[in-house]
């Protein structure tokens, strides 16, 4: 079986410095993620002037300003992807309009992400299968309908990656329903599925996995205790490891429907029918 691309997404954790995004970016190849993820958007553009979010982990902010302390500055994207290059791991972006698609055209992006939230919009997902690269589409709050819509507006991706995710900050484990992931595989030009991970630990990973999932991705930090918007639901480096390593293992360990015995247990077949003791 083939291992899952694991994504660790940076989201907010920056806060609002470069150099802690450069340490982001070193912290995911060091944990042994496959990619690092961004997001680019415009916070004039995401919600109403003078909205306040009325449920959730951000009850009581305003929501524009929410968005301008979690945007990620254009002029940071040129070193946050050199460095992952110099890293040697994939770097991809969630992307919110179209001007947004035009910017990451002119610096070479190869794989764009549609959150849960922007999946109906889809004049923006048809925009993202013109460019004709990889696409992955978070389906957290979708409906089947929804979901399917989205997938036909992705006609002419390269290749379609769907995520089963839950959009609550952090997930309640009994929200997940992972038994949708395969589901999802199902959908018209869908050659991929995974999960877009906000519980706490690394459980509902190493679960998709043994699943299938051919994504994971998860939010990843320097230190929770330093805050951000997305802190409470996002690893440290070294849960991050230990995620990867244990959803290796899962995915080594699914292996192929085989019989007989294995390398490991050839030694053994000596010992079969020559049991000195019975009970």
């Amino acid at each position: 079986m083939t291992r899952p691309v694991i994504v660790a997404e940076m989201s907010c954790n920056h806060l609002g410095s470069l150099d802690r995004a450069m340490a982001i970016v070193d912290a995911a190849a060091d944990a042994g993620a496959d990619a690092i993820k961004f997001q680019l958007f415009d916070p004039r553009k995401m919600a109403p002037d003078g909205m306040v979010i009325a449920a959730g982990p951000w009850k009581g902010a305003n929501a524009r300003e929410l968005y301008w302390q979690a945007m990620t500055p254009r002029e940071w994207f040129v070193p946050m992807i050199n460095r992952a290059y110099e890293r040697g791991i994939e770097w991809f972006l969630s992307v919110f309009d179209l001007d947004g698609i035009a910017f990451l055209e002119s610096i070479g992006c190869s794989r764009y992400k549609i959150s849960s939230f922007e999946i109906v919009d889809l004049a923006l997902v048809r925009a993202v299968a013109a460019t004709r690269k990889a696409m992955v589409i978070s389906t957290g709050m979708a409906t089947q309908r929804e979901i399917q819509e989205a997938a036909v507006a992705a006609d002419g991706t390269k290749h379609l990656t769907l995520l089963k995710c839950t959009s609550a900050y952090p997930a309640p484990d009994t929200d997940i329903n992972l038994a949708a992931m395969r589901w999802l595989g199902c959908f018209p030009r869908c050659d991929g599925v995974g999960i877009s991970d906000h519980t706490h630990g690394s459980a509902i990973a190493v679960a998709a996995t043994a699943l299938g999932a051919t994504m994971i991705e998860k939010h990843l930090t320097l230190l929770r205790s330093d805050g951000g918007p997305d802190a409470a639901f996002s690893m440290e480096p070294h849960e991050f490891a230990d995620m990867v390593v244990q959803c290796r293992r899962a995915s080594d360990a699914i292996g192929a429907v085989r019989y007989g015995p294995t390398e490991s247990e050839k030694p053994q077949t000596q010992l079969r029918g020559r049991t000195l003791m019975h009970g």
